[in-house]
């Protein structure tokens, strides 16, 4: 009897502790949002990601998803640990999965890590300015996109009183920046929206050119897409991620979106301006997905 009761009590410490384990139990699996094609976006992180498997000393593996949604889903399902956000996806993993930022790229040659949400028209199109879209097909590139649907929805409000759904034709997602642009050479839309950092990569691999592609419109400047990790990761898990993301240039050629220089720490704080914007919109949740 005495015997069967330790055992039951040791069954019962260990249900317990594996339940207040840490959660890490498994790979660390990194999220990148698909900004451009996945195969693309896990080419540029794979650097970093080796970078953080020497330096934790675990595995770590890249999940990515169809649309911004799906890594956000993952973060909230605990299957994603860290991830690479924009500006608007993370403020959604913040309300969804308690995501918290932690750093950004500068891009290099600068000490900037800003960037600029940009619309862009065929350049034969005639088209100066947004007013002139009106009634006109135009891709956006994500609800949850930064660049390439909270800025350019904005910008849309502020020059026409209306949103883009009501002020365009016909209002599609082309689902990435890349696509987005592609769309726009390619004639199948009047308009898209983008950032300037594919915009310049595109244009430096010849896929598009000034001659196809001309802005008509950039935004001011928006907030580096950061890198963030779960809040309920244990503290000593985000302080190693941290300090092996914002040291990673001493050792190796960072990588990430853009040409980058290094990364450095931001806050939640920092994101604020697109809190403030989501509300000055009057956008919901269900809205951004």
């Amino acid at each position: 009897m005495y015997l069967k009761q330790t055992i039951s009590a040791s069954a019962l410490a260990l249900a317990f502790s594996l339940t207040a384990a840490p959660v890490l139990a498994r790979d660390i699996v990194m999220g990148l949002i698909p900004a451009e094609n996945n195969e693309e976006m896990i080419q540029q992180f794979e650097p970093m990601r080796l970078h953080l498997e020497k330096k934790l000393g675990e595995k770590v593996k890249v999940f990515t998803a169809t649309d911004y949604a799906g890594v956000i889903e993952a973060m909230k399902k605990k299957r994603v640990d860290i991830a690479w956000f924009g500006p608007l996806s993370y403020y959604l993993a913040e309300q969804e999965a308690g995501a918290e930022a932690f750093a950004v790229g500068i891009r290099k040659g600068g000490t900037s890590s800003t960037y600029k949400s940009i619309i862009v028209v065929p350049c034969d199109s005639g088209v100066k300015s947004i007013k002139e879209l009106k009634g006109k097909s135009v891709a956006f590139v994500d609800p949850a996109s930064t660049s390439g649907g909270l800025m350019p929805t904005y910008m849309v409000k502020k020059e026409t009183g209306s949103m883009p759904q009501e002020f365009f034709g016909k209002f599609t997602y082309a689902g990435s920046h890349d696509a987005a642009e592609l769309a726009v050479k390619n004639k199948t839309v009047d308009a898209a929206a983008d950032n300037d950092i594919t915009y310049e990569k595109m244009l430096a691999k010849g896929l598009i050119s000034k001659q196809t592609n001309c802005i008509i419109k950039e935004s001011d400047p928006l907030p580096g897409s950061p890198l963030v990790y779960r809040g309920d990761l244990p503290a000593d898990m985000k302080a190693k991620i941290q300090d092996a993301i914002l040291n990673a240039h001493k050792e190796i050629q960072v990588t990430g979106y853009g040409e980058l220089s290094h990364y450095v720490t931001v806050s939640p704080k920092d994101y604020q301006g697109i809190r403030d914007m989501v509300k000055e919109l009057g956008l919901k949740k269900e809205q951004l997905k």
